[in-house]
């Protein structure tokens, strides 16, 4: 194929280009998260530039003409959109300054072009609250600064060459962080973000230079045997959550929303224009951002990854997989940090307010709303955007990821993480299993499968085991109040005023199939939890030892008695646990729920 016409750059042209270097930068993610220690040592960087950039995609593809102008506004606004990570918010803000300084283009001129370039340099750089040499921001002003060179004294050669040669003085700034970060020099790498620049640029000149777009990866191929970097492994953000969210509004004040974020934490990046912001964060409360951030316009995109556990794992040499669940199971915290179970968050909105389940709201804090708000909240279920990219970040460290979710008979939740499973490109591999139970049921078969992989247990030999379980997982909920239920629809409003009258108390249960369905009610309030026991103990599969999981909303001392009358009932309990339950059961519960999730026993050896 003969090389494009290089006096300008159209924006069929411009699109082709960027498509090259796009595919360049996925091709090569595992290297890129491989290097990454800088600035936090969550292996991460490859992929979330490549789903970063990959947002462009679409954009980029369209078969009708492209007018420039109106394609880097399209290409800045899908990467606003899509910007993961640290990376990906430098890079969307870059394309925003570059769509900002083509204006009505139809085409560049290498003048036109470098000035673009070095807008989207200076927007990068104004982007960041504590820009560092060293970092992807010097490799761009490099790039920058070369073109801008080369357009005032060559700009007769074109654009091969005139990206070429700042793609020459590009890789050589990349080698030169080596020297100017710490972290870097320690751990004897390039940074991460900065390669990823460079592989942009590369792809962008190989286009240029010879007419062939780089063949787009088949990254399911993939084989990566080079180590993962452990050097300079220790955090240098000392907040736990990388927190994301997109602000809209009619006139955004970035310098106020960025003085007032800055007060939070670290890390930050804040990218975008007067209608639409993205917002990256290091954080301890991320529902701190997302509360500052709703005062300048409407948030959504809301997430926050949990960066701590994201690095224990990705240097746990001796797990052969990943456990990763949803929100609506229940697990102790103490497990979470024991056994390095991911969680993706489901969502709960009160109104026009949102928050991502325990992680930007508590349980607590759940129940106290719950009780005191007159608006009732609605759950959601996350989207298979946020299943794939932790499957992502996982299987780019991991031979295989296991998911267990919410039972498919109440949500649409499981069907979303096969969705992303399908879609997760990454030397990994991800399995997803339906629980076939909810709350504490699919948190003890959660814990199980972590308690294999810490044990070192196959993917397989795991999945073998935790579908025996599943037939004979059983879950129990004691609803002290009705109300809560006929406010979210599931119970009818004669139902509660008939059990009122009666004073009952109304039983859920699950069943093997799935399904959470009625139990019974327990009339009278005279040794309610008592009885309650009683009720599960005739209903639990008989095993040589079980175990028991407990959890309460914000009645802590019910749960205690209730753990009481258990153990007069078994007298084969492995372990007990308490917890608090969260909002995906206790919705429709209300305070003073109490359930109840039993398991037979199986030893880390899957047996």
């Amino acid at each position: 194929m003969n090389a494009p016409a290089s006096t300008q750059l159209s924006g069929d042209t411009f699109a082709d280009a960027l498509i090259s270097g796009i595919h360049r930068v996925i091709d090569d993610q595992e290297i890129l998260n491989q290097i990454n220690v800088f600035p936090v040592p969550d292996g991460d960087t490859g992929t979330n530039l490549s789903l970063s950039l990959g947002a462009a995609l679409p954009v980029l593809q369209q078969a009708d003409d492209k007018h420039l102008g109106t394609l880097l506004a399209a290409v800045a606004d899908a990467l606003l959109d899509g910007a993961r990570g640290n990376s990906g918010a430098i890079m969307a803000q870059f394309f925003q300054g570059m769509s900002d300084s083509a204006g009505d283009l139809t085409r560049f001129t290498p003048y036109t072009f470098a000035k673009a370039v070095t807008m989207g340099s200076d927007y990068a750089h104004d982007a960041m609250s504590n820009p560092r040499e060293g970092t992807i921001l010097s490799v761009i002003a490099t790039f920058a600064t070369s073109l801008a060179d080369g357009a005032g004294h060559n700009a007769d050669s074109g654009f091969a060459a005139l990206v070429g040669s700042a793609l020459e003085q590009s890789r050589q700034a990349l080698a030169e962080t080596q020297e100017q970060l710490d972290v870097l020099r320690k751990a004897g790498v390039v940074d991460a973000g900065a390669k990823g620049f460079v592989d942009l640029v590369d792809g962008m000149a190989e286009y240029l230079d010879t007419g062939n777009i780089v063949a787009e990866p088949d990254l399911s191929l993939l084989s990566i045997e080079a180590p993962m970097v452990t050097a300079g492994s220790s955090l240098e953000s000392g907040y736990r959550f990388c927190t994301e969210c997109v602000v809209t509004g009619a006139d955004i004040d970035r310098r106020k929303l960025r003085e007032a974020l800055a007060d939070l934490g670290d890390s930050l990046v804040l990218a975008g224009t007067k209608r639409k912001a993205k917002i990256h964060i290091h954080v301890d409360e991320p529902d701190r951002v997302f509360e500052l951030a709703r005062r300048y316009g409407d948030v959504s995109a809301e997430k926050a990854d949990d960066m701590h556990r994201q690095q224990t794992s990705s240097h746990d040499a001796g797990r052969r997989f990943a456990v990763i669940t949803d929100s609506a199971a229940d697990i102790p915290d103490e497990d979470m940090e024991r056994l390095d179970i991911h969680m993706v968050p489901c969502r709960i909105q009160f109104g026009d307010r949102g928050y991502l389940d325990k992680v930007s709201i508590t349980a607590g804090e759940f129940f106290r709303e719950l009780a005191s708000n007159p608006v009732h909240p609605t759950t959601s279920q996350p989207a298979p955007g946020d299943f794939r990219r932790q499957y992502q970040f996982l299987a780019s460290h991991f031979a295989d990821v296991l998911s267990i979710n919410l039972t498919g008979m109440v949500s649409g939740t499981v069907e979303a993480a096969r969705s992303a499973a399908e879609r997760v490109n990454a030397h990994g591999q991800v399995h997803v299993i339906n629980s076939r139970n909810a709350s504490l049921g699919e948190g003890l078969l959660v814990v199980a499968a972590a308690e294999y992989a810490k044990a070192g247990l196959s993917v397989e030999d795991a999945i073998a085991a935790v579908n025996r379980l599943i037939p004979d997982t059983r879950t129990y909920g004691l609803l002290k109040d009705l109300r809560f239920a006929v406010r979210g629809g599931r119970v009818p409003r004669w139902v509660k005023t008939i059990a009122d009258l009666l004073r009952a108390t109304a039983i859920i249960r699950t069943v093997p199939d799935g399904r959470v369905a009625s139990g019974t009610f327990l009339f009278g309030r005279k040794n309610r939890i008592k009885r309650f026991a009683r009720y599960v103990a005739k209903r639990t599969p008989a095993a040589d030892s079980l175990d028991v999981a407990i959890g309460h909303a914000v009645c802590h001392e019910d749960a205690v008695e209730l753990e009481r009358e258990l153990r007069s009932h078994f007298g084969n309990i492995h372990r007990t646990t308490i917890t608090d339950i969260g909002a995906a059961l206790g919705v429709h519960g209300g305070p003073g729920t109490l359930i109840v999730a039993t398991q037979p026993y199986s030893r880390p050896d899957g047996s």
